[in-house]
């Protein structure tokens, strides 16, 4: 929709997680190294939590992409799975066929046969579950069964757990607490600090291919820091707010009444007092704009 007005050639701040984009926070740089640290050394299972937005399905695509060739990976991106669904989905992944009717011991055959063919081939099997605080309780017990396949050195299969804070929560219970043990390696994303906000929407500018004066000054991204407490997703809903309002006021930078506008349109956003009495002439102000901003897209498109 504005691409030419700023001469950038692809969306900057899509929600959907794109690897080249990957901006290296310190706290994400972490993470993989924890990740790749822990997996070299065999242990059982790791654990990556974070809160809603902070980059956890983005590492984990980041780790598919960079995992070293001694490793084979099994990826379950929606695990909301019964024991047999969750144990099809890692076969599946595994390229085990089993029977339509197979029973937990068939499944346990074939699944170690398969792990034992990849050891012998000197690699590592890496089950990766993203969203893993979906994983239904029964589920996750069916998880821990399948890891106890190992060999006198070392386990046949290791897993990868990324999570929300709930799935915390959930390893507490008292009938997890065997797989609880098996944790090893955890860590915890945090969130960016104002200086980090403003490096990361730098960053994503000139990935998208946009070569111009300073678009978000660091008075915007201080407010950007401040309404979305440092979580990228929501740093992204509102630079892509903030340029759609100056493109649609034919502007080449963005204000701080844009991010403003962009916050209070927002409701994950982080609203402060002064802009919650503000009145609805702004919110008119921000249809209106986008209103402008489409029809000059469509204007475009034809």
């Amino acid at each position: 929709m504005y691409l030419y007005h700023y001469g950038i050639k692809e969306l900057p701040f899509t929600l959907t997680p794109n690897t080249s984009y990957f901006f290296g926070l310190p706290s994400h740089k972490e993470a993989i190294q924890v990740l790749l640290t822990a997996l070299k050394t065999g242990e059982g299972f790791i654990k990556v939590t974070g809160e809603v937005g902070t980059g956890k399905t983005l590492i984990c695509r980041k780790l598919l992409n960079e995992l070293p060739q001694q490793f084979v990976a099994a990826y379950i991106p929606n695990p909301y799975l019964t024991p047999t669904e969750l144990r099809r989905a890692v076969a599946s992944e595994l390229n085990v066929a089993l029977t339509d009717h197979a029973d937990q011991q068939e499944f346990t055959q074939r699944i170690q046969q398969r792990l034992i063919h990849i050891h012998q081939e000197n690699k590592g099997v890496v089950l990766i579950i993203d969203e893993a605080q979906a994983l239904p309780v029964e589920s996750i017990e069916a998880l821990r069964l399948i890891t106890n396949l190992e060999t006198e050195s070392r386990k046949l299969l290791q897993v990868v757990l990324f999570g929300q804070p709930e799935l915390n929560e959930k390893l507490s219970l008292p009938e997890l607490r065997q797989l609880k043990q098996r944790v090893t390696f955890s860590y915890n994303l945090q969130l960016m600090d104002a200086d980090q906000v403003y490096q990361y929407v730098k960053h994503r500018m000139n990935v998208a291919g946009y070569c111009g004066g300073e678009l978000f000054d660091r008075k915007c991204c201080s407010l950007l820091f401040k309404a979305s407490k440092g979580t990228p997703r929501i740093v992204n809903v509102l630079c892509h707010k903030a340029l759609m309002l100056a493109y649609g006021e034919g502007k080449q930078k963005v204000t701080s009444e844009h991010v403003r506008l962009a916050v209070q349109d927002t409701e994950a956003a982080l609203q402060p007092r002064s802009m919650t009495q503000m009145s609805s002439v702004g919110l008119l102000v921000v249809l209106v704009a986008l209103s402008l901003a489409y029809v000059a897209w469509l204007g475009l498109a034809k």
